[in-house]
C-alpha cells in the first residue's frame, strides 16, 4: 500500500512521511467543492496551510539548515492505492456482542466466496460456540485463518483491516501492529462510533472501492511510549520493560491512593511543571475526542501534527490543557516529595504502577494509522462531532417578527 501525493511541501513537526511523485491517481481538481452540513465552499489551499515566508523586512531571515527541512505532503491529497492487488484482509469483530454474528458471517462469506481473499480472524472468534453450531458456515468458517494475540505475528501479512463494531476495535487493531499498519476500514456496528464512518448496509460496495484503490485516507498518529526502570539521573540509564505504540492517550493517575498524584513533566530534558491532581493525559489529536475531551481538552482534528497535555482534576485554577508540537519528547517521574505511586495505562490497557525511579517517555511515532474515510478527511470528522458527540447541538434562536412600529426602530 502506497499513499499517492498532489504535491509536497516543506514543515516542520514529528516525523518524517513519505512523499510521491505526481500520478494521475493523485491529481485534485484545483477547486474542489465540498459539502459540509448544508453549506457549499471551495477550497484550494493546503490543509497545512501556505509554507512560511523565511524572509523578514529587508535584511533579517531565517538561518538555512538543509538537513532540517522536511517534505510532508498535503492531507487532502493522500489518496490510498495497492502496489499489488490485497489478498490477505484481518476481520476484526467486537466481542461479547451477539448481534454482530450474521454481519460477521456475511462479511467473511463475501470475502471468501466472491473476493477469493484469505480472511484472518482471531481464534476465540473463529472457536465461538454459536459459529460452530452453524453448519451452513461452516464451510466459511474452515477457510479461515486464525492467530492468537500476543502469540502469533500477523504484522508482516496483513494487507487491509475491516472492523466490525466501535471504537475499541480500531484501537485493537492498532496494538496489533506495532510497526507499519495496513489501511484500516471501520464499520459502524458499536455504540459510539466516532473512528468508525462506514455503514455496513453497502459494505458491498464500500469494499469494492477500497479495493479499486483511489479512496481518502486520514494518517492518525500514535505515540511511541516506552516505560523506563530504576533510572538514576536520566532515563538513558535505566532498563526499558515496555515499548508501545498509543492510537489514544496515555494515561497517568493516582490509582487507589488517597492522595493527590504528584508527577513531574519534562518537555525535551527540561522541567515544564509538576502536575498535582488526579492525573494528567497526554494524548494524539485523535485521542483529544475521548477521555481528553472528558477533563476538559479542546478537540484537535487527527491531521493537526501534535501531542496535547491534559491534566485530570488539578488543584489549580489556573492549570489548563496545551498543545505541544509533534516532534518534542515528554518525559513523566514521580516528584521526589509524591507520597503514593501514580498507575499508568495505553490506551486503556497494560496498566501498571509507576514508582520512584521510573519514568515514561513519550513522542510521537512515525508509524501512524491508515483510516480509510468514507468521505474525506474534513467532512468524516465534523460529521463524527455532529452525529457521535452532538457538538454544539442546541435548539435554533427563532427570527424576530417584522413588526414595523417597533420601538427600537422609531426616529
Amino acid at each position: 500500500m502506497v499513499l499517492n501525493s498532489c504535491s509536497g511541501r516543506s514543515s516542520g513537526g514529528g516525523c518524517q512521511a513519505n512523499t510521491s511523485t505526481w500520478s494521475p491517481l493523485g491529481q485534485r481538481p484545483t477547486q474542489q467543492k465540498a459539502h459540509l452540513r448544508g453549506l457549499h465552499c471551495r477550497r484550494a489551499h493546503f490543509l497545512h496551510g501556505p509554507y512560511p515566508a523565511t524572509h523578514f523586512g529587508p535584511k533579517a531571515c531565517i538561518l538555512p539548515n538543509p538537513t532540517s527541512v522536511m517534505h510532508i505532503q498535503d492531507p487532502a491529497s493522500q489518496r490510498l492505492t495497492w502496489n499489488k492487488p490485497p489478498v490477505n484482509v484481518l476481520v476484526i469483530r467486537k466481542i461479547r456482542d451477539e448481534s454482530l454474528f450474521e454481519p460477521f458471517k456475511e462479511l467473511c462469506r463475501f470475502l471468501v466466496e466472491e473476493k477469493q481473499m484469505m480472511v484472518y480472524v482471531e481464534r476465540r472468534v473463529a472457536d465461538d460456540a454459536s459459529l460452530s453450531k452453524d453448519e451452513a458456515f461452516g464451510s466459511i468458517r474452515n477457510q479461515l485463518c486464525t492467530f492468537r494475540e500476543g502469540y502469533d505475528d500477523i504484522s508482516d501479512c496483513i494487507d487491509l483491516i475491516i472492523c466490525l463494531g466501535g471504537d475499541g476495535t480500531l484501537l485493537y487493531a492498532s496494538s496489533l501492529f506495532q510497526g507499519s499498519v495496513p489501511p484500516v476500514m471501520a464499520f459502524h456496528l458499536g455504540s459510539l462510533g466516532f473512528l468508525t464512518p462506514f455503514k455496513f448496509e453497502s459494505y458491498k460496495t464500500e469494499i469494492a472501492k477500497v479495493f479499486e484503490g483511489n479512496a481518502a485516507i486520514t494518517l492518525r498518529s500514535r505515540l511511541k511510549v516506552k516505560v523506563v526502570k530504576d533510572i538514576h539521573t536520566n532515563c538513558e540509564a535505566g532498563k526499558v520493560t515496555l515499548q508501545l505504540q498509543v492510537l489514544n492517550e496515555v494515561v497517568v493517575d493516582r490509582g487507589p491512593s488517597s492522595y493527590l498524584s504528584n508527577v513531574d513533566l519534562y518537555l525535551d530534558g527540561r522541567l515544564i511543571t509538576s502536575v498535582q491532581g488526579d492525573g494528567v493525559i497526554v494524548s494524539t489529536p485523535t485521542g483529544s475526542t475521548a477521555y481528553a475531551a472528558a477533563a476538559g481538552a479542546s478537540m484537535i482534528h487527527p491531521n493537526v501534527p501534535a501531542i496535547m497535555v491534559t491534566p485530570i482534576c488539578p488543584h489549580s485554577l489556573s492549570f489548563r490543557p496545551i498543545v505541544v508540537p509533534a516532534g518534542v519528547e515528554l518525559m513523566i517521574t514521580l516528584s521526589p516529595d509524591a507520597r503514593n505511586t501514580a498507575w499508568v495505562s495505553f490506551d486503556g490497557r497494560k496498566r501498571q504502577e509507576i514508582q520512584h525511579g521510573d519514568c515514561i517517555k513519550i513522542t510521537t511515532s512515525c508509524y501512524p494509522v491508515p483510516s480509510i474515510c468514507c468521505h474525506d478527511l474534513v467532512y468524516d470528522w465534523f460529521e463524527s462531532l455532529a452525529q457521535c458527540l452532538h457538538w454544539n447541538v442546541r435548539k435554533r434562536q427563532a427570527r424576530l417578527a417584522d413588526v414595523s412600529d417597533s420601538s427600537d426602530t422609531e426616529n
